[in-house]
């Protein structure tokens, strides 16, 4: 199902850590300090609601049957004192329908920071090609996320940071490792070949469990998968500045409209009767802060750039095709006036009122529904300091805001009471120099990102070898070769994804020759 919800990968939307170690609050727009820091564009900082919109969804496609199963996990994977051998119990769901035996391929899917049913029910291309690869498919939930918690509980899990300090990377990869090893063992299938998938977090997560463990997945399918967007690997002003693109491909008069219209809000909202003609203008719900009206166009601007898919969707909200082309398209024939507060509310409503049937718009609810922001605030802080905090003086979303490296992790410290380590996760997989490295140290692994899609600008966009393959679509956005098909998507996604299949078909074929075992025919796309 394509849940409205704010989703996993997702993402940073309202920025800047370094307003948040200096305590600015020059600008309406800006979230509280933890918020703003700790939120990343892999996870929205908050769920952006209209009245109505407590169960928006998309209906989940018949084939999407799974069984939900927990197994027993081992706390600490690389320490031998006695609280490393704590024990958790971490949820996952398995579907075996189309499995073909002891040597099939067995698909799994590195869950990402949030309830792992998210996950399997917005996958499309991992059910679709289960029959033709007679494959088991199982999706693991992350360690704390979803009902995945350590010590019993989610308030015990994030108690503090005695107890938060298990949420790494390093375990949570370990945690697949050991889930795949034991679950061929009770398949009595040592032979069955793994192929990890993920997307956004979850892709930089089967990359790195490829790297790491060959032995045991042998290929790995990356769909927008940021593993450059580090320090000193990425351009901190990258993530906006692709947001600005995407919006100015539409049209220029709907850039200059929108860019204009930070100062004219932030004019409004700092007086009384300003704030009360914004309250009208954009028809908030009663309840609702007026204050959050920047922020709600922000993140509409970011989420529609990110999910600028072809088709409609349900992902984040419910949306139609080329959400940002239709939201240019309301900036440059508005609906409802002429003026700059009329045609940035009729820009929003793409956004956050398509279907037409919220009566009002909402503010930022502080709601979790899916479990991301407690372990993803946490990560975000610690290991995943992910580059995209600045904005440039071309951005459409404004002021500018100077990247600061040493106010980000001077925020963390503030947000977490320990320091960051920003650097680990480059020395632990690689980062700099990255095709290099992959060449030389690592096979199969498909590379694949949408240029429409901010997070692209900490990609892998180029082949590195024979083997490990970078998939480029200009008009594509975040892992949409991985949603479900549909009749009406574009011939380019159709040969994305008719590309990965030929491409896992040749490891599985190089797998069964290399270890001399017979696994199922597969059968080939259209």
């Amino acid at each position: 199902m394509e849940s409205a919800v704010v989703a996993s990968f997702l993402l940073l939307l309202c920025c800047q850590a370094a307003a948040a170690a200096a305590g600015a609050t020059s600008s309406h727009r800006r979230p509280p300090p933890l918020t703003r820091h700790h939120a990343s564009p892999l996870v929205r900082q908050r769920r952006h609601v209209t009245a109505g919109d407590d169960d928006v969804t998309t209906a989940v496609p018949a084939m999407v049957q799974y069984e939900t199963r927990y197994y027993t996990q081992r706390l600490d994977h690389f320490n031998a004192l006695p609280a490393s051998y704590g024990t958790f119990q971490q949820r996952y769901l398995i579907n075996d329908t189309f499995w073909a035996g002891k040597t099939s391929p067995i698909f799994l899917y590195a869950g990402n920071e949030g309830d792992i049913d998210l996950f399997t029910n917005n996958t499309g291309f991992m059910w679709e090609s289960a029959p033709r690869f007679g494959a088991m498919l199982v999706f693991v939930e992350h360690r704390y996320y979803g009902e995945s918690m350590p010590f019993g509980s989610k308030k015990k899990a994030f108690k503090d940071a005695s107890t938060k300090g298990y949420l790494t990377v390093t375990q949570a990869l370990a945690d697949f490792t050991s889930f795949v090893l034991r679950l061929k063992s009770n398949l009595s299938a040592p032979a069955a070949p793994v192929v990890v998938f993920g997307g956004s977090y979850g892709g930089m997560l089967a990359v790195w469990m490829r790297l790491k463990y060959p032995h045991i997945v042998m290929g790995a399918v990356a769909s927008s998968a940021p593993i450059r967007s580090f320090y000193h690997l990425t351009d901190p002003y990258a993530f906006y500045d692709r947001v600005t693109d995407d919006f100015k491909s539409e049209s220029n008069n709907c850039y200059d409209v929108l860019r204009g219209s930070w100062a004219e809000l932030d004019g409004l909202l700092a007086t009384k009767n300003g704030s009360a003609l914004l309250r009208r203008s954009f028809n908030m719900c009663n309840g609702s802060s007026v204050r959050d009206i920047p922020s709600l166009l922000e993140s509409a601007m970011v989420n529609a750039a990110m999910t600028d898919y072809p088709t409609p969707s349900g992902f984040l909200a419910p949306l139609p095709g080329y959400p940002v082309r239709e939201m240019c398209r309301a900036v440059d024939h508005p609906s409802s006036g002429n003026d700059t507060l009329a045609k940035v509310r009729d820009a929003m409503n793409v956004y956050y009122n398509s279907t037409g049937a919220s009566p009002c718009l909402g503010g930022e609810e502080d709601g979790d529904p899916y479990g991301m922001y407690d372990g993803w605030n946490w990560q975000a802080c610690t290991e995943m300091v992910l580059m995209t905090y600045g904005l440039s003086n071309r951005s459409i979303i404004q002021p500018p805001w100077p990247f600061n490296f040493t106010d980000v992790l001077d925020s963390c410290r503030n947000a977490t009471g320990l320091p960051p380590r920003p650097f680990w996760l480059e020395a632990e997989f690689g980062g700099y120099d990255i095709g290099n490295v992959l060449k030389g140290s690592a096979s199969n692994i498909i590379f694949f990102n949408g240029l429409r899609d901010p997070w692209s600008t900490g990609g892998v966009l180029k082949s590195i070898s024979k083997s490990i393959i970078a998939l480029v679509e200009p008009k594509g956005a975040h892992h949409v070769d991985l949603r479900f098909s549909s009749k009406d998507d574009p011939e380019w996604l159709k040969k994305v994804r008719a590309k990965e299949t030929r491409i896992i078909a040749r490891w599985l074929k190089q797998y069964y020759k290399d270890e001399a075992v017979s696994g199922p025919v597969w059968i080939p796309p259209n």
